[in-house]
């Protein structure tokens, strides 16, 4: 807990045991529809006690549960991702069972580049009304070549408007990329997570998509991807500053861009002609999820406190190393983030609590600490 409030993480992945990645392999290998698998509690259990044990060490109290990216198997064919997407979301309903006041889950969806989001739809119903999970994980890639339409088009739209149907938030995040560029680039996969978060940022703020689904909430994983590297006229350089009155707006130098003076530079929004939503403060959100301080630091000064969310991916990519200012591993984000000295308690408490209750609506939180915490 922080300052008696509830810790929430809205980044946590499945820990499973090795039967799990043997029957997604065996999926891929034998490539015939499978029979149910099923696992005992006794068989999911020594994963999650190490995950729970994290989740300890961490002061994280609830954690929000989805698929490893890194496995949802998008690029397959239908008739196999269907039935393994239905294993894992079956899987995180199964964990939720066992530690009802720790885990919270988010949806894994059939995702498939050849057919529009519309065959999503099913199973996030499922989801939401049966299983009791918050929201959806979606990759904007999902056959990793960089040919789905982006996050502003109609190819998304089905998707949109049924998971604002259900109050049902989406949470960005990718699978990775088959370029071949990157295959001699050690962990290739976040590489394509800071592409894929960019774009997807870019595309949802610039375009219309809040403006046609205004009750819609999305979050962007990992800080929302690359973060600015200009400046924008009539923004704040730190958001953090001016909610507190201080102004810090870009003004106009007067000067013309570019190197060739007299050659206007302006800057549109393509797609609809429906107006771009004029704040996104109740729509887009960006987890806090990256490892080194200043990064995380600068993305909460640009993003602004309102959108960022806890987010660690706990027990994941920053769990073997230490963070030498915190003394603590690099996943141990609660330490970091109250390390920072720019943030007001209050600011914490958005980020650690109250921000992910907005950006999820179907969350509840249990009425007491959980067990042993």
């Amino acid at each position: 807990m922080f300052r008696d409030q509830l810790v929430i993480d809205v980044h946590g992945h499945l820990s499973s045991p090795p039967q799990v990645r043997a029957y997604a392999y065996n999926l891929i290998a034998l490539r015939n529809r499978p029979s149910k698998f099923d696992l005992s509690d006794e068989a999911v259990k020594p994963a999650m006690d190490r995950h729970l044990r994290m989740l300890d060490s961490h002061d994280i109290d609830v954690q929000l549960l989805s698929p490893r990216p890194v496995a949802m198997m998008h690029w397959e064919r239908p008739f196999l991702v269907e039935p393994w997407t239905r294993t894992v979301n079956d899987l995180i309903a199964q964990q939720m069972r066992i530690a009802p006041d720790r885990f919270i889950g988010v949806a894994g969806l059939p995702q498939n580049s050849e057919t529009d989001t519309s065959n999503c739809i099913p199973e996030l119903e499922r989801a939401i009304n049966e299983l009791g999970f918050v929201g959806a994980i979606v990759n904007p890639d999902p056959a990793g070549d960089g040919k789905t339409p982006g996050m502003d088009k109609p190819y998304w739209f089905p998707l949109y408007a049924k998971a604002e149907e259900l109050d049902a938030t989406l949470v960005v995040h990718p699978c990775g990329s088959r370029d071949p560029r990157l295959e001699s680039v050690a962990r290739s996969y976040q590489f394509s997570n800071l592409v894929e978060e960019t774009l997807a940022t870019q595309l949802l703020e610039q375009n219309d998509v809040f403006a046609r689904f205004p009750r819609l909430r999305v979050v962007v994983c990992h800080c929302g991807g690359a973060l600015n590297r200009l400046l924008s006229t009539n923004k704040p350089v730190d958001y953090v500053a001016y909610a507190r009155g201080e102004n810090n707006l870009v003004r106009d130098s007067g000067e013309k861009s570019g190197g060739q003076v007299g050659i206007p530079v302006t800057w549109s929004y393509a797609g609809s002609s429906k107006p771009v939503a004029s704040s996104l403060v109740d729509n887009l959100f960006f987890d806090s999820c990256a490892y080194d301080p200043y990064f995380v630091q600068t993305a909460i000064r640009q993003r602004g406190v309102d959108r960022m969310l806890l987010g660690t991916e706990s027990p994941g990519a920053g769990s073997h190393q230490i963070n030498p200012q915190t003394n603590a591993p690099a996943d141990d984000l609660v330490k970091m983030i109250d390390g920072f000295d720019f943030l007001t308690d209050d600011d914490k408490i958005a980020i650690f609590t109250n921000n992910a209750l907005r950006a999820f609506p179907r969350l509840k939180l249990p009425a007491r600490a959980p067990a042993g915490r």
